[in-house]
This record gives structure tokens, sequence and C-alpha cells, in this order.
């Protein structure tokens, strides 16, 4: 079984013990990941980066995966496949001899 099929199977698992389905439709799981990622960002705030404590980090991180794995799975999309057709997007978008080194957007190249 892969990763992937592991973690889904392993929140769809603990969702569905507590009957949480009912409130994890499409509009709220987006919410909840931005809410979590700003619970990761406030482990940054006035701080170093490397003040932030890593334990937490992994806590913040893991939530904001979690909700993400579950928007994926209501809309059937397959994590692993979503991800690669997006790195290759992104690979024309910004093409190494253009893009190595810099920050600058796509649309500056």
């Amino acid at each position: 079984m892969s990763d992937i099929k592991t973690i889904n199977e392993a929140l769809i698992n603990f969702r569905n013990e507590r009957d949480w389905e009912q409130f994890h439709n499409p509009k709220d799981l987006a919410l909840a990941i931005n809410v979590e990622a700003g619970e990761l960002l406030e482990l940054y705030l006035w701080k170093e980066a490397t003040e932030a404590k890593q334990e937490k980090i992994k806590e913040e991180l893991a939530d904001v995966f979690a909700y993400a794995f579950l928007l994926a799975d209501k809309y059937g999309f397959d994590v692993k496949e979503i991800i690669l057709d997006k790195i290759k997007k992104n690979a024309e978008k910004y093409p190494v001899e253009k893009a190595k080194g810099t920050a600058k957007k796509y649309n500056e190249l």
C-alpha cells in the first residue's frame, strides 16, 4: 500500500469514527487549511526562523496536510498525480536556464 493511501485511509477512518464528515464540505476544508496555515505562520511571528519550535511546526504542518488530503479526497483527486502535474507545469513556466538562482515570477524572467 502506498504511503499516500495509508495516510488517506487513516484520515478517513479518524474522521468517520467521529462522524465529522458532515462538517467536511469543500468550503470548510479549504477554510480549515487557511486557519491551520495561519497557525503555522504564527509560530514564526516576531521571531527569527530558527526560534520557532520544531515540534509545533510539525503539528501545524500535519494539520495543513491533513485538511489538504481530505479536500483532495472530496474531489476524488489523486494527490500524487496533482502534485506531479503541478511540478510539470511549473517546470514549463520556470525553465532552469531562466529561473535558476532567481526568485522572479515567471512573467518577469
